[in-house]
Parts: C-alpha cells; sequence; structure tokens
C-alpha cells in the first residue's frame, strides 16, 4: 500500500490539516529510518549478538553476573512471581489440588507432546521443534524477509493472528509456573531449549515475529515473566543467562526502533508497545538502555491513557474485547510500578478504576461480558488463558487493588490474584466481603453503551461509534443493536468476531449489519465496509443519542444513526428507542424509518447458540432455553408478517465458531415506517396465560404507549 493510500485511509473523519502534515513528515521520517535499519540488520545477519548492558555489568565475567541475577532482590516483578521463585513455595497451599494438577499436566504436555492450547482452537501440537512461521490452523508459512516487507493479510486462508499468538511464547509461562509448583528439572530444561530453538528460527527483524512491534512487546513481557521463575533454577547457568538477556536488549530496541506511533490516532498497539518497554526497563536495570525505556515507556502509557480512555472509563475502540486487553496492560504496569516504588498520579487512578466500573456494568447476569465490536481473545501477560467472553477475574485483581468490595462479585478467586499480587494479596481478596449490591441500569454516554437491568434482566444497548472518533479498526456495523440476558440465560447475543484475515468473507460476515440485533436497509451495511481491507470501517452512521431516563420502575433510551442516508433509493435515518418495565419485566422497542422511498427493511434478532426458537403464525418468535426450561418471546407488535429464522454463526473465542440463528423479519414499505417489538422473558414453570396477556395488552396499546418523544 503507498504512503498516499496509507494517509487517506486514516482520513476517515475531520483530522487538523496541521496534524495531516505531521502524520506525512513522520512516515517519510519513518521509511528512511526502515532503510537504515535494514541496512544495520543486513551487516549483523549471523552474529550471535550480547546484550548491551551497563558499564558496572558489562564489567563482570559470566559467573559473576550469573550470581547476581540469581541473588538479587530489586527490581521485583510481582509479588507472586517473586514469592513462586522461592526454593519453599508450596502451590496446594494457595490453589486446590484440581487446580495445582491441572497447571502441571499442561506443562507436562507441553514438554512430551509439543502440545498446548491457542485461542479458541483447543490443543493444538507443535512437535518438539515448533514451526515459528507456520500457521499451525491453515498449513501455510511466512518467510523470513525483512519485517517491513512482510505481509499481513495474504488472502490466501493464513492468519497471522494464530501465528502471533503461538510465538507470544505464553506457553513458557505455564512452564515457569510448573517449575515453581514442582521443582522439575525437565521444566527449566524445556524453557531454556524453546527460548534457544526461537531465537535461532527468528533472527532480529526478520519474518512475521518482528512485524508489529505490539507483538515484540507482548513476548518479551511473556519472557520476563518465565524468566523470573527460572533464573535460580539450577540449568541458569552463564550460557544460558547471556541468551535470554541478549533476546531481551534484542527486543527493546527493536520496539523503540518500529514504535506504531500515529499522530492522527494510536491505539492498543502503541499502548503495547510502550508498556512493553516500561516492563523492560523496570525489570532489567542491567541493561544500558533500560532507563530511557522505563522513562519514556511510563510517560507515553500515562499520556496513552488520556488520549485511549474516555471519560466514563471505557476503551476508546468502541469494542469490550480490546477493553480488557487495554484494561489489563494498564492494571498489571501499575502494579509493577507500585512493586518498585514508581508513583503513578492520583487522576489515572481515578481513571483506572473507572474502567473496572465500566467492566462490571457492562457484565451480563451470567457473569459474562458482551462481544461489541472486535475481540482477538488477546491478553497481556495471562498467567490463566481467560475466553474473550471472561472479564470477571479483573474485578478480583481490582478488588484488592483498590481494596474495594464491590469489585468482588464472586468468592471464588481467580489464579490472577496471586501472580500478580503475591500471598498477601490472596489474603485481602479472602477478608474482602462479597459485594452485595446488584448492578443498576447505567448509562456511559462517551462509550455510547446504555445498560438496563434489574435482577437477572438485562439488556445492553449499543450506540458506539466505529471507534477513535470515527477512524477505528475494531469497530462493528451494531449501532443500535442490543444483547439480552434474563432468568439466567443469555437470549439475544452479540455474534463475536470468529477470525481476522483467515477467512476474510466470515470476517466480513461478523462485522456486518445483517449479524447483529438491529435494522437493515436495502441490503446496506450502516457505515462501508470492504472484504478485501478487513481492519477499515467508515465512519457514516455516527449514532447519536437523544434520550436516557432511568428511574426505580423504568428505562428509556432513544438513538439514531444516519449510515443509510447514502442509500440509492433515498436517505434514511434509523431511530430506535427501548423502554425497560422493570416491574412487569419486559422491553419494549420502536424502530422509526424516516426518509424518502420505498425500501426493504430486515429487522434481526441474533439469538445465541443452543437456543431453540420457533415462529408462530401472529409474528411472535419463541426462544426456549432447553437445559432451564427459560424462554423469551420476541414479539412483533404490528408487523404484518410473520419471522423467519435465518441461520448465523457465533462465536465466544477467536477461532471458535457455533451454529445459531437469527430472527427476522422483512418489510418493504414506503417510509416513514414504525414497527415496535416486545421482548418479554418466561421464566421456567412461569404460568404462560399471565405473559401471554400481557404481549396482548402491548399489542392493544402499541399505537399510544411506544410513541417515545424526544
Amino acid at each position: 500500500m503507498s504512503l498516499v493510500s496509507k494517509i487517506r485511509r486514516f482520513l476517515r473523519s475531520e483530522i487538523p490539516p496541521r496534524v495531516v502534515v505531521l502524520e506525512i513528515a513522520r512516515r517519510t521520517r519513518a521509511a528512511l529510518d526502515g532503510r537504515r535499519e535494514r541496512a544495520m540488520l543486513d551487516r549483523a545477519a549471523g552474529d550471535e549478538a550480547s546484550a548491551r548492558l551497563r558499564p558496572e555489568f558489562a564489567r563482570m565475567n559470566g559467573d559473576e553476573l550469573l550470581e547476581h541475577f540469581r541473588t538479587r532482590t530489586e527490581p521485583r516483578l510481582l509479588k507472586g512471581f517473586g514469592e513462586a521463585a522461592r526454593s519453599k513455595f508450596d502451590a496446594r497451599q494457595l490453589f486446590d489440588t484440581h487446580e495445582t494438577d491441572g497447571l502441571i499436566e499442561q506443562a507436562e504436555s507441553i514438554i512430551n507432546g509439543g502440545r498446548w492450547p491457542l485461542l479458541g482452537f483447543g490443543a493444538l501440537e507443535f512437535g518438539r521443534a515448533p514451526d515459528w512461521l507456520r500457521d499451525p490452523v491453515s498449513g501455510l508459512s511466512w518467510p523470513l524477509d525483512y519485517h517491513r516487507d512482510v505481509r499481513i493479510v495474504r488472502g490466501d486462508g493464513s492468519d497471522i493472528r494464530i501465528v502471533w499468538e503461538l510465538n507470544r511464547l505464553a506457553h513458557l509461562v505455564t512452564l515457569g509456573r510448573a517449575y515453581a509448583a514442582t521443582r522439575d528439572h525437565r521444566f527449566a530444561q524445556e524453557f531454556f531449549r524453546q527460548v534457544r530453538h526461537w531465537r535461532e528460527h527468528n533472527p532480529v527483524g526478520f519474518g512475521p515475529n518482528w512485524a508489529c512491534a505490539m507483538e515484540v512487546a507482548l513476548r518479551a513481557v511473556n519472557l520476563l515473566a518465565a524468566f523470573q521463575l527460572f533464573r535460580r533454577a539450577p540449568e541458569m547457568d552463564a550460557a544460558n543467562l547471556s541468551m535470554p538477556l541478549a533476546l531481551f536488549d534484542e527486543h527493546g530496541a527493536h520496539i523503540r526502533r518500529n514504535l506504531e506511533f500515529s499522530h492522527i490516532a494510536t491505539s492498543n498497539h502503541y499502548l503495547s508497545d510502550v508498556a512493553g518497554l516500561f516492563w523492560l526497563g523496570v525489570c532489567l536495570p542491567e541493561l544500558e538502555a533500560a532507563r530511557e525505556w522505563r522513562e519514556f515507556g511510563l510517560r507515553e502509557m500515562l499520556r496513552e491513557m488520556d488520549k485511549q480512555v474516555l471519560a466514563d472509563g471505557a476503551d476508546a475502540e468502541a469494542s469490550t474485547g480490546y477493553h480488557r486487553l487495554v484494561l489489563e496492560l494498564f492494571l498489571y504496569s501499575f502494579i509493577l510500578a507500585r512493586e518498585n516504588g514508581i508513583e503513578i498520579e492520583t487522576r489515572y487512578l481515578q481513571t483506572l478504576r473507572a474502567m473496572l466500573e465500566y467492566l462490571r456494568a457492562y457484565l451480563r447476569p451470567d457473569g459474562r461480558a458482551p462481544l461489541v465490536g472486535d475481540t482477538d481473545s488477546g491478553q497481556f501477560l495471562p498467567v490463566a488463558r481467560h475466553a474473550a467472553d471472561d472479564h470477571a477475574y479483573l474485578l478480583a485483581v481490582g478488588a484488592v487493588f483498590f481494596n474495594e468490595p464491590r469489585f468482588k462479585i464472586t468468592t471464588r478467586r481467580p489464579v490472577e490474584v496471586f501472580w500478580l499480587l503475591g500471598e498477601e494479596g490472596v489474603r485481602a481478596f479472602d477478608a474482602l466481603p462479597e459485594s452485595t449490591e446488584l448492578p443498576r441500569s447505567q448509562a456511559f454516554t462517551d462509550a455510547g453503551t446504555y445498560v438496563m437491568r434489574d435482577g437477572d434482566a438485562y439488556l445492553l444497548f449499543n450506540a458506539s461509534g466505529a471507534g477513535l472518533d470515527g477512524r477505528g479498526s475494531h469497530g462493528h456495523n451494531d449501532a443500535l443493536s442490543v444483547e439480552v440476558s434474563a432468568c439466567g440465560v443469555c437470549f439475544i447475543r452479540d455474534p463475536g468476531t470468529f477470525l481476522y484475515t483467515g477467512d476474510l468473507r466470515e470476517r466480513q460476515l461478523f462485522r456486518s449489519t445483517a449479524y447483529h440485533s438491529t435494522v437493515e436497509a436495502d441490503g446496506a451495511e450502516q457505515n462501508t465496509t470492504d472484504e478485501r481491507q478487513p481492519f477499515v470501517i467508515g465512519d457514516e452512521a455516527r449514532p447519536l443519542v437523544l434520550r436516557w431516563e432511568s428511574d426505580e420502575t423504568h428505562d428509556t433510551v432513544v438513538a439514531e444513526h444516519h449510515g443509510y442516508r447514502r442509500l440509492p433509493a433515498g436517505p434514511i435515518t434509523h431511530r430506535r428507542a427501548v423502554r425497560f418495565d422493570k416491574r412487569e419485566r419486559y422491553w419494549l422497542v420502536e424502530d422509526r424509518l424516516t426518509g424518502a422511498g420505498e425500501h426493504i427493511f430486515r429487522f434481526f434478532f441474533h439469538l445465541a447458540p443452543g437456543l431453540e426458537a420457533r415462529p408462530r403464525p401472529d409474528a411472535t418468535v419463541e426462544v426456549c432455553d432447553r437445559i432451564s426450561g427459560a424462554r423469551l418471546l420476541v414479539v412483533s407488535l404490528d408487523a404484518p408478517c410473520a419471522a423467519t429464522l435465518e441461520a448465523r454463526r457465533s462465536s465466544r473465542d477467536y477461532g471458535e465458531k457455533r451454529a445459531s440463528q437469527s430472527a427476522c423479519w422483512t418489510i418493504r414499505a414506503q417510509t416513514p415506517l414504525v414497527a415496535r417489538w416486545a421482548l418479554v422473558p418466561v421464566r421456567a414453570g412461569e404460568a404462560e396465560g399471565e405473559r401471554l396477556q400481557l404481549v396482548e395488552s402491548l399489542r392493544t396499546d402499541a399505537g399510544q404507549d411506544l410513541r417515545f418523544e424526544v
């Protein structure tokens, strides 16, 4: 892609001319830097580089340096990692037997069969000598080209995201944790063997695993965590020390040369870059560049918090999945700072707390997260792997960090509490009273997220835009969509993401309007998308919330979007209103389509997998959970036709998908058009007659009760 094309791609909303000039100048400098870097790497090809150490450490011989790393007490990584590295650490005193046995079983699988889980694909076979350049799902490989020449999106079924996940080397943290629990020297031997193998097959600056500075940073942090657990192992000799030190130095220098900064917009990529530099700088002060990395990384992290976290605590990328990742980046980094006496200003701690409040608010009653926008299941320092819709473990860490009982929503203690906060953190978590405060309805106006809830009834209304002030790449065409849970069951659910580049057609479908619980007009997308550009989305919809009210008995939200103003048959504005009756436990939805001309409108409600759906002749769809017996009636109050069920797919983890369905009402009509719906939960064993009476009364009163005024 040419420089002009790349700049044009970013110009999807208004940008001051000065910023455009700065960005063009930055990209010009980056191109020149790239040529210099290429020449430097070509000259160094084949050389076994050593770490650039500060003079007092460079003067040490191998044995002296080894003794220094074995015995040093500062800096500290994280409390749990430091305590686990002690010889007297007993995992079974902190974790239940099942948890410890599962960890050891995973580590045994790594050393015996070269097998470990990856994203939503389950456990995959990598063998004793993993092919670090190969996508294990498609079987396709990348060449060892200079990293800036590597093609990320190839359109051949390969998925760089899968390769990058493998090369984040999170499975080495599993080996480290198992070694801490058992002191089994096979785990230490495997760690050093794999790190050496990786370095031999991934020369710095060449191949896909150096093509993205974010990936280099995340790999560096995972290696730091594993290194901390193995630094006192007998297998750590002078040679096995010099090799990872050189690797850390190479990682930090590469990140610093290839920062993913832009004057137009920065995202979780640049944040990961600078967080990686901060961690390397804090944890390896022996390196010559450590102080600069630490100071630059911290300064830029805090600047990015100001830029990337909205005033209401939400990540700016219009994605709950990336909110989790960004929250991990800040929360874990602030824990590292506190552990090493680095002061964080109160206002940044307040922002971090707001991010946790936002997470607490959007969790469904079942404790799972709605997958709004993209999610690639990515984690920062994954001491334990969590599915993409599992975010609650961060509340447990936040409960201890802020001494906040409201964040302790369960007595189950996730392993992160120990590994991040140590035994003291475990005691603090256990001592905190479990929160009895039920989440209430809340509006997050900056994020465009509106949560209507009471007891086990929950509806999330999405009025977010494309993200990053219209220049995001992780938003979906989901304006004015809803997600609904009741009676302990998620009935209407966002489909998630599935894949990025491994299947461009599926990528297009999962982010399409027709895959979300909203309204499609004339087969058009709310925002323009191109199947060939999986990380570009337009900014035509620009949702606008016109009204929000919430009290003890009712919630009401009214919003509109303008993505259909470009339709050939005539411009359309879609306005949707939702009212929640907390006493009678139902939601009313009104869709108003105003504009000009005749159009074909399709009204979708995307159902969660595993549910039975049955259209009724009265334009109602009954959705049933066979396990619990709970149901949701999706009732058209005035549609002239019955619904159809369309085949869909849903994903709750990257690479995983399940069959699902969408209830769809198709109406050809002149505008203006008003269509109204009732979403009525029915508990297992509840008398259906009363709920059906409610539906009939709503049909009768629809013309009066559902006219939401702005």
